[in-house]
């Protein structure tokens, strides 16, 4: 899959790169550095979203100074792996040149779960999903050989 001693470049991608796609880069560079290089993007983009930087920031990880990116400001990086976190951006993805292997998976989207909901109950939705993400991401890049 990748060269030994050269990390793996994955990009995770959602909709709005606001949320999930932020909080697995954010996971990735913080949990597995030694082997994949992170990046996110999306198919729009929507802003950081603030909820995602304080429970990530709970959890110890800091991505307060990411900003929400378009998928054209990293489309001449030669990605390894393309990871849609979103059933929008997995329904849009466009081709990927060269070898770029695109996998999907869907993670709950926070802000839509949360709307209505009070900031309590609304941040324990992010909670969820910001541990999912890890877990998906602590598998990683072992799980990506049966995927």
């Amino acid at each position: 899959m990748q060269d030994s001693g050269r990390k793996m470049k994955i990009l995770f991608l959602c909709t709005g790169n606001s949320c999930r796609s932020q909080m697995a880069e954010g996971w990735a560079n913080s949990l597995k550095s030694d082997v994949l290089e992170a990046y996110s993007a999306g198919i729009e983009t929507h802003g950081l979203n603030p909820h995602a930087v304080k429970v990530m920031q709970e959890a110890g990880v800091d991505i307060s100074r990411h900003r929400s990116k378009h998928l054209d400001e990293v489309k001449q990086i030669p990605f390894d792996m393309v990871v849609t976190v979103c059933d929008s951006a997995n329904e849009s993805c466009p081709l990927f040149p060269g070898a770029t292997r695109i996998i999907h998976h869907s993670f709950d989207d926070p802000p839509r779960l949360a709307k209505g909901l009070s900031d309590e109950e609304g941040l324990s939705i992010y909670r969820r999903v910001r541990d999912e993400i890890r877990g998906f991401i602590e598998s990683l890049p072992d799980s990506l050989q049966t995927t």
